[in-house]
């Protein structure tokens, strides 16, 4: 039996509908619930900081970081995550994984969220993924010389305007842990929305940098080119204990040792010499200085001559020179001295004892070696250890995954969201701005107007009252439409009255009370809510009440 709720044929198709779109929906929900868990559980490491870090992450309680972590919102959301709360601090935070992480041979992808929620000027807001530490090291001890294999994000000071990707890898011939930093790598974006920073490490030496999902930088660990210095050191190196021989020479041009200086060579004469041919501009106003003493200059009153010395009035260029070619004591201008030499030098000619530059020779590297792909060092520990001139600073949704999936779903279920509505508030802000920067100019350009209409010959007897009108509505603009209605009020009734034939001017009194009325209307608009129903409750009273007997002679 079809049951019927009554809303008709049409009702009954759109209920169907409605409960088919409910049913999609639920399974949608269903699927979305069922990947992220999923995601969860294929996740190495995730921390979403839902929750206070203490007694999940430590921080250093070494001496040099002062800075205060705090378990903050994001500006905006309700979304939580770890906070830089003050200036000018070092800060140390670590997080040990339950087990060391084997990022070797295997693809393997770093990502999280950074949000420079008061930009960022100077400071860092980078990840470090730290190997495993010596025995005995405790989480309390975490800094800048805690071991790391990778150090990861965003950092920038000065010239300094970069996304970090730095490896460490241990020479197997000295070794030594080598630090190889990205060559040119992606700046940081500089604008206070949510941004997720991934680093993709792939099996066949690939390194892909991406910001927010797009390929910023794509990458090849083994690649000289790639990263400085390069991971395989070079097979020649100069040899350190090869001297130049005392005897060699590099200069590629010598003096001409068989030149002789020219007889008539005249080294001691001037460059320039005074030209006899220059004649006195007529006007020439020799009795005349170009600096007279400043007329209208006059001795201070608390000028003591004793203590400040003879008093001389200022100088002032002379307006008498103004008006002449020159003034003073003519005298001829130089010119360049067609017999000028200067210092003579014997020509320059090959040297025939030239042995080029000298270098020293090249020898095997005693470091050198070749390996197919990093040895990078297994990952015990993500800490954040930086130095900030800035604070606001939020990181958020840090995982470690092997599958680029689950990175893609993390990002779109936990970034973009965030970063849409950033973005969207930013949008609405930056429309409000404008248009509050377009009312201010609409209203500074019509002002200016009327104060011009008021310069209008005809309304001179009311000019003053439009100006202190005018003044009123700049300094109050709430008031502004008030004003404006009682200028052309009267300016209209003045054209009617010209127009018609009046030759009287409506008295001052009468201008001023229709610019109070109009005024006072405006203001009158802004009165509370309050006033204006105690107004209206006696006024009701006031025509409820019985009229007044008039008197009577008889009541009388």
């Amino acid at each position: 039996m079809k049951l019927s709720y009554g809303f008709g044929l049409e009702g009954e198709k759109l209920m169907g509908k409605m409960q088919v779109n409910a049913v999609f929906g639920l399974l949608f929900g269903c699927c979305v619930f069922y990947k992220i868990q999923a995601s969860a559980s294929d996740a190495i490491f995730y921390e979403p900081f839902d929750d206070p870090f203490d007694g999940r992450w430590v921080v250093s309680e070494n001496d040099d970081y002062k800075g205060v972590w705090k378990h903050s919102k994001s500006e905006g959301h309700d979304d939580y995550g770890l906070l830089v709360s003050e200036k000018a601090r070092k800060y140390a935070i670590v997080k040990e994984l339950n087990e060391n992480l084997n990022i070797k041979s295997q693809k393997v992808i770093l990502q999280y969220d950074v949000r420079l929620q008061n930009e960022l000027e100077c400071g860092g807001a980078y990840l470090k993924f730290l190997q495993q530490q010596s025995t005995g090291w405790k989480p309390q001890e975490f800094d800048n010389n805690s071991p790391y294999s990778i150090m990861f994000g965003p950092d920038k000071c000065g010239n300094t305007n970069k996304v970090h990707f730095i490896f460490k890898h241990k020479n197997p011939k000295s070794g030594e842990y080598v630090e190889h930093h990205l060559k040119d790598p992606p700046s940081v974006p500089s604008d206070k929305f949510s941004h997720v920073y991934t680093a993709v490490l792939q099996p066949d030496n690939i390194l892909q940098i991406l910001i927010d999902g797009k390929e910023e930088k794509k990458t090849y660990f083994l690649s000289e080119k790639d990263f400085d210095p390069p991971l395989i050191p070079t097979k020649m190196i100069p040899d350190p204990d090869d001297k130049k021989p005392e005897d060699w020479d590099e200069r590629a041009k010598i003096p001409d040792p068989e030149a002789v200086k020219p007889g008539d060579w005249d080294e001691d004469a001037p460059a320039e010499i005074e030209d006899d041919e220059a004649v006195k501009p007529e006007g020439w106003l020799d009795d005349e200085a170009e600096e007279i003493e400043d007329p209208e200059a006059s001795k201070p009153e608390d000028w003591d001559e004793e203590e400040d010395g003879e008093w001389e009035a200022p100088k002032v260029a002379n307006p008498k020179c103004a008006e002449a070619p020159g003034c003073g004591k003519w005298r001829r201008p130089m010119k360049s001295n067609p017999a000028y030499k200067g210092k003579w030098h014997a020509p320059l000619i090959e040297n025939p004892n030239y042995n080029g530059i000298w270098k020293p020779r090249q020898i095997q590297n005693p470091h050198y070696f070749e390996v197919a792909e990093p040895n990078f060092e297994p990952i015990s520990a993500v800490g954040i250890e930086i130095w900030t001139m800035q604070d606001g600073i939020l990181f958020d949704n840090i995982l470690i995954t092997c599958d680029e999936n689950v990175a893609d779903l993390y990002r779109e279920t936990t970034w973009k969201p965030k970063f849409e509505v950033e973005k969207a508030k930013h949008k609405a802000e930056k429309a409000v701005a404008a248009s509050s920067d377009s009312f201010t100019r609409i209203r500074k350009g019509l002002f200016g107007l009327l104060y011009k209409i008021a310069d209008i010959p005809f309304l001179n007897a009311y000019k003053s009252k439009i100006i202190e009108v005018l003044k009123r509505g700049e300094e109050q603009p709430n008031i502004t439409v008030g004003i404006l209605f009682s200028i052309f009020f009267i300016i209209l009734t003045i054209v009617v009255t010209t127009l018609s034939g009046g030759k009287e001017k409506p008295p001052a009194n009468v201008t001023q009370g229709k610019m109070g009325m109009a005024a006072a209307q405006t203001s009158n608009n802004q009165r509370s809510t309050k006033e204006k129903e105690s107004e209206t409750k006696k006024a009701t009273a006031t025509a409820a009440a019985p009229p007044r007997r008039k008197s009577t002679r008889r009541d009388a």
